[in-house]
């Protein structure tokens, strides 16, 4: 399966963008505002779901993976599948379908992302639990240097909480990557 992406954007149109990766170019379904700001011939990472049906394999890409993690969780809803979870995504960002679920408010995201009111309380009831479960400051749409430390962290097994927990430790005058890296790898081994 493919996880990630990361390449220069060579080609995009109204829902979907080609990035060419490895001299591979991956077409990817994403979000109007991920499409509005990309800009052909800079280089893009994104966070990637493939949906296998019997006629197709469709690549959705995400440039988070808060993004990413929404998605999937959308895809849990019944009755919602992956063009309809990328059009939920299109009208209301993460935080407020989270917001809308931990307040148990579904007009919250009727009202404010032209989401149907059938489909929003389906999304509210469905996810309440689940997202309950997801951490509250996974959201960060900025650059930080624990950023490839929790990656890495993840990468190699270990649970969101664990990473964000661990970086949360590392001393701030460890600078470089390797460094934070290494550095949680033992707290989190002792």
């Amino acid at each position: 399966m493919i996880g990630y992406i990361e390449g220069t954007l060579i080609y995009k149109r109204e829902n979907a963008l080609v990035v060419s990766a490895q001299g591979v170019g991956y077409k990817l379904f994403a979000t109007e505002k991920s499409i509005g700001n990309a800009v052909i011939g800079q280089t893009y990472a994104y966070y990637t779901y493939l949906a296998v049906r019997e006629t197709a394999l469709d690549l959705y890409g995400f440039p988070n993976k808060e993004d990413l993690e929404y998605f999937e969780l959308l895809l849990g809803v019944s009755g919602i599948g992956p063009k309809t979870a990328l059009g939920v995504l299109n009208n209301a960002s993460a935080q407020s379908i989270r917001q809308a679920v931990v307040s148990n408010e579904p007009a919250h995201l009727h009202s404010h992302s032209g989401i149907s009111k059938k489909n929003a309380e389906k999304i509210v009831r469905e996810l309440t639990g689940k997202i309950a479960a997801l951490p509250d400051d996974d959201f960060s749409d900025t650059y930080t240097p624990d950023n490839d430390t929790i990656d890495a962290l993840l990468a190699l097994g270990y649970s969101n909480k664990q990473a964000l927990e661990t970086v949360k430790h590392i001393p701030e005058d460890i600078t470089r990557t390797e460094e934070r890296i290494t550095y949680a790898l033992k707290k989190l081994g002792s």
